[in-house]
């Protein structure tokens, strides 16, 4: 069974009452500031390892619209030449 300690209160409580903190809880302060550069080398490694994704998604993103361009301006070039070859072959039943 865990046992509890009674520590002063951190925070205005209303008098009388009292913070329960289990046994773990406690901790000295260098094992604060270790805990607190743990927590940021992780939050550091995330943002790292999210920002290198969304680099690759954008990478990704960027060579498609490039493929997609170059579709259209291949349909754009097809369609223009269509388009002159039916203006020539217009032209001439016309006349």
């Amino acid at each position: 069974m865990p046992t509890y300690q009674i520590r002063a209160p951190t925070t205005a409580l209303p008098q009388g009452v009292v913070m329960a903190a289990s046994p773990g809880s406690l901790h000295s302060p260098q094992q604060l500031a270790e805990e607190a550069t743990r927590k940021r080398e992780l939050r550091l490694m995330k943002n790292r390892e999210a920002a290198r994704e969304c680099r690759r998604k954008k990478k990704e993103y960027v060579k498609c619209l490039e493929n997609r361009v170059a579709v259209l301006e291949n349909q754009n070039k097809t369609l223009i030449e269509e388009l002159k070859a039916l203006k020539d072959l217009y032209c001439h039943k016309a006349e």
